[in-house]
């Protein structure tokens, strides 16, 4: 079975109930016959230390429900808009040379697939102190603990093929230096120890209410010829990375780019994985003002099918800057008929003035 077909993409809602007895809500959902390889659960505590104490909760219910065989796990601090918690789910229906690997990293677990065509990583819940550290030196910790499992799984940087960056209030400041903008610094420092040849990875770069700096990603090293990774540029955009500094904030005196492609995709012989990265309703490097909401999901769904041509999309998370704008994405979202599972959270985008972001994965 090819890649594209053995990946399978769930996203569970729990009833409310306290916080221990959804999470046990969720993890009854999760299908037993497939092999579950990231967990992401999105939910609204209300302090860091209420964040903190909730995550170790969630792993130790984890541990409990999937034994020796821990998929990467991530809680994030964005209020799910239809339910009280929930959980996306990214799974493998295995083949007889599949061979699942669960390991971790000071007690953070990933996971490692390999079989012919090539070595594939699962791996999150990269944190730094959330309670202590400023944004900056979160930032810098996060990437640490990812060079330490990248080099012990032997993946170089490049073969980063998609991050999820969380930007607890991505938008604010410390002082002179936005938050945002010290987690594009200390990105582009680690980034900097790689030519990234095949360009860099599709990503999203999101805001959370807490939770500090989180940080998960997916990496391949292929071994079939046959199978290749390729970055996507929209004809619509400007590439993030070649921003000029007109839309750049300041921290630490530096306005580096936001380092990643508008998608990426995973070619294993006559099929195709698209990762599409946060887009929203900007063209060239200008976001559209004043233009409301329904406009802005317009173009950015427009730029989203620029980006994966006639892939077909198979999972959405939609992020909205205001919460009563709910029931009206969900309305113009259904007019696309996709019949997919699709999330929506209430969460910040990386500009004042976008009132949507969208991100997902298609495959052809």
């Amino acid at each position: 079975m090819n890649y594209c077909d053995k990946i399978k993409y769930h996203i569970y809602t729990a009833e409310k109930n306290e916080f221990s007895a959804m999470v046990e809500q969720l993890l009854a959902k999760i299908p037993s016959h497939e092999v579950v390889l990231r967990l992401v659960f999105f939910g609204t505590p209300s302090s860091n230390k209420e964040y903190v104490t909730r995550k170790r909760l969630l792993r130790e219910k984890v541990d409990k429900h999937f034994g020796e065989a821990q998929p990467t796990l991530s809680y994030v601090s964005q209020p799910p808009l239809d339910a009280p918690l929930i959980v996306e789910v990214h799974s493998l229906l295995p083949d007889p040379d599949d061979r699942i690997h669960f390991r971790s990293l000071e007690e953070n677990p990933y996971v490692v697939l390999e079989n012919a065509v090539g070595r594939f990583l699962f791996a999150g819940g990269f944190q730094g102190e959330v309670e202590q550290d400023s944004i900056q030196q979160q930032s810098e910790d996060v990437f640490d603990q990812v060079e330490a499992v990248l080099e012990k799984e032997q993946f170089p940087i490049e073969q980063i093929t998609r991050q999820w960056n969380y930007i607890e209030r991505i938008t604010s400041f410390e002082g002179e230096d936005q938050h945002y903008q010290a987690f594009n610094n200390a990105r582009s420092a680690y980034y900097a120890q790689s030519k990234w040849t095949k360009g860099y990875p599709a990503a999203t770069g999101i805001g959370a209410n807490l939770g500090g700096i989180l940080v998960d990603l997916d990496a391949v090293v292929f071994r079939d010829k046959e199978a290749f990774v390729t970055a996507i540029d929209n004809k619509l955009q400007v590439a993030a990375h070649a921003y000029s500094e007109n839309v750049l904030e300041n921290a630490c005196n530096q306005k580096t780019t936001p380092k990643f492609e508008r998608a990426k995709s995973l070619t294993l012989g006559d099929r195709r994985l698209v990762y599409i990265s946060g887009t929203a309703a900007i063209r060239g490097e200008e976001s559209l003002h004043g233009v409301g909401l329904e406009k802005q999901l317009q173009i950015t769904m427009e730029n989203i099918m620029e980006l994966i041509n006639d892939a077909t999309i198979k999972l959405l998370r939609v992020y909205l800057k205001y919460p009563e704008d709910y029931e009206e994405a969900v309305r113009l979202m259904d007019m696309y008929a996709l019949n997919i599972p699709i999330s929506y959270m209430w969460a910040d985008v990386c500009r004042d003035e976008l009132l949507i972001e969208i991100e997902g994965i298609a495959v052809e």
